[in-house]
C-alpha cells in the first residue's frame, strides 16, 4: 500500500503490528538463549526470530523486513549482548536478509528453501566478520560445521514460519 493513501489509522496498525513483530523477535532470543542447541559447539542457534523475518519477506515488505532485522539486532544488543555481539548479528542478519529477499522473489522455491540458505547465509555473515577482526582465515574450517547447522536450524525457523503463515492466509479470506 502507497504511504501516501494510508490513513492515520492504517499507519498506526502498522507501525504496533512492527512494535509487536520487534517485541517477538526479542522474546524468541532471550527463550532461544536459555535453550542449549548444540552443547560445546559454540555459535550454533535455532535463530527463532529468523521465522519472524520470513514472515515480514513474505507477508509485509522488503524494507520493512529490513528494519526488523536492524531493530531486532540493535535493541537485543542492547539488553543481552553489547557492542560485539551487534557487529556480529547485523553482519550475519544483512547477509541474511540479502539472500533470503532475493530467493523470496523467485518463483517456484518454498519459504522453508528460503529460511535455510538465509541460517546459512546468516553464519557465512557472521563467519566472515569474524575472519576479518581476528585475522583468522582458520575459521573457514570451521564454516561447514555452521553451513550444516544454519541448514538444520533454517529449516525448523522456516518450517514454522511457513505454518503461520498459511493460517494467516486462511485467517484473511
Amino acid at each position: 500500500m502507497s504511504r501516501k493513501k494510508q490513513t492515520l489509522r492504517e499507519r498506526t496498525q502498522w507501525v504496533a503490528l512492527c512494535g509487536l513483530l520487534v517485541a517477538l523477535m526479542l522474546v524468541l532470543g532471550f527463550v532461544e538463549s536459555l535453550m542449549p542447541v548444540a552443547a560445546g559447539v559454540p555459535g550454533i542457534k535455532l535463530g527463532l526470530s529468523n521465522g519472524v523475518l520470513i514472515f515480514a519477506v513474505y507477508m509485509l515488505n522488503i524494507p520493512t523486513a529490513f528494519v526488523l532485522m536492524v531493530l531486532k539486532v540493535v535493541l537485543s544488543g542492547l539488553l543481552f549482548g553489547g557492542v560485539n555481539a551487534m557487529m556480529y548479528a547485523f553482519a550475519g542478519g544483512l547477509v541474511s536478509m540479502v539472500f533470503m529477499t532475493l530467493l523470496s522473489r523467485v518463483r517456484g522455491i518454498h519459504p522453508v528453501m528460503v529460511s535455510m540458505v538465509g541460517g546459512v547465509a546468516h553464519n557465512v555473515g557472521q563467519v566472515a566478520l569474524a575472519m576479518v577482526i581476528l585475522s583468522t582465515p582458520s575459521l573457514m574450517y570451521y564454516m561447514a560445521v555452521l553451513m550444516v547447522a544454519g541448514l538444520i536450524t533454517g529449516a525448523v525457523t522456516g518450517v514454522a514460519a511457513n505454518l503461520v503463515m498459511k493460517h494467516l492466509q486462511k485467517i484473511r479470506r
